[in-house]
């Protein structure tokens, strides 16, 4: 039995943030049924890239999820809306603080329908707060958060992430919280509502940047590819392509030095220690740069292999999803989909002995697959759901 079996979670979702969530929590077991707008449906079913005109950015993260249609500016969607959430355990959204409420299906409205409702809202800056109005995309909270001004190279130009870390971190966060709100129910049988901000989850992420700015008085700019306060710590160009060199400690340097052809270095006080290298890093990379460059990868590799010292390729997407590390840890799975045939996805990092490793998983709904069937299920008769179609209700 998976650890969320037979939790229901009412997606409201759409996009990044709120469908990543909600992914994730049915990876854990949980029944989620996506909740579309009649024709259109998610945005991001007409966002690529397409296989045979199907979007591989949607199936990748609404895999396994059910499908129903309803608009809500209806008052008979309305009705059914609130039916759902009498037996729903959570609801996920990330509309614009204010929509749900305009709509009068609000937090507080929903809470006195069903006191045990969990609700998770996702926004670009949270509902409370000045800019809590303002739109969001992950761009402008990877920007406004600082990640982009500690992203590049020293004089470059700021630098997005290459992934959409605004959106998924804000995801990951969620459904967070939405875990922990569960377990706080099974205690105390009430819900509550669980509000993150990808603003705030881009501060939460910074790591030490802020702790080097309160110590230096200036706050910290890119670095490139190097550690800010671990020396050597970074990608260095071999003879024919990259490495990554991770020396995390002194002990590492002392075996790293000999084995490296680079000996005299272990005594040399600038580099002794790991602060002072970190201090004399310009005067250190000096050094290694051109050692590094004089052989392959390949034979790096070997030496550093043998002399166990953490290191890396810079893989490309395409080897990293045929790794073999990977793939034993069953992250490249495979869904079989209605139009686009075979298509690869990622699997669920998250490794428990109560989730069985499958090799696959569901395809997505089409576009209000289940309605009929979810209708039916609250009592709709086949006239009744005729209607609320014919109505635009669904």
């Amino acid at each position: 039995m998976k650890p969320l079996e037979g939790i229901k979670v009412l997606d409201m979702t759409r996009v990044l943030a709120g469908p990543f969530c909600t992914m994730l929590l049915q990876d854990l077991g949980a029944e989620v049924l996506k909740v579309e707008m009649p024709g259109t449906g998610d945005d991001s079913r007409h966002f690529g890239p397409f296989k045979e005109g199907r979007s591989l950015y949607f199936l990748s993260i609404n895999r396994g999820k059910r499908s129903m249609t309803l608009n809500l500016k209806s008052d008979a969607a309305k009705d059914v809306f609130r039916k759902l959430v009498a037996e729903s355990d959570v609801l996920v959204e990330n509309f614009r603080p204010g929509v749900m409420e305009k709509l009068g299906l609000g937090w507080d409205a929903l809470h006195e329908l069903n006191p045990r409702l969990i609700y998770a809202a996702s926004s670009g800056y949270g509902h409370t707060g000045p800019d809590s109005q303002k739109p969001a995309y992950d761009i402008l909270a990877q920007a406004e958060g600082g990640l982009m001004s500690v992203t590049g190279w020293p004089g470059g130009p700021p630098t997005r992430v290459g992934c959409s870390i605004g959106d998924i971190s804000a995801a990951m966060f969620a459904a967070h919280g939405v875990l922990a709100a569960l377990y706080q129910r099974e205690r105390t049988g009430i819900g509550q509502k669980v509000d993150v901000a990808m603003l705030d989850s881009q501060v939460a992420i910074l790591e030490n940047a802020l702790a080097r700015y309160q110590v230096a008085g200036e706050p910290p700019g890119p670095l490139g590819n190097r550690h800010p306060t671990i020396t050597p710590f970074q990608a260095y160009k071999t003879d024919d392509d990259y490495i990554v060199v991770a020396i995390g400690n002194d002990a590492l340097w002392q075996t790293f030095c000999p084995a490296a052809g680079c000996a005299d270095l272990v005594d040399d006080p600038r580099f002794a220690t790991n602060k002072a290298r970190t201090e004399n890093i310009d005067a250190l990379n000096a050094l290694l740069e051109p050692l590094f460059a004089a052989r392959p990868s390949a034979e790096w590799m070997s030496v550093l292999d043998a002399a166990k010292i953490p290191h890396s390729r810079i893989n490309s997407i395409d080897t990293v999803m045929n790794h073999p590390q990977v793939a034993s840890r069953n992250m490249i799975v495979t869904v079989e989909d209605a139009v686009a045939g075979t298509v690869r996805i990622a699997g669920n990092p998250i490794k428990m002995t109560s989730i069985p490793e499958e090799p696959t998983r569901p395809p997505i709904p089409e576009l209000g697959e289940h309605t009929d069937e979810v209708l039916a299920s609250l009592g709709y008769s086949s006239d009744q759901i005729e209607r609320l179609r014919s109505d635009g209700a669904v």
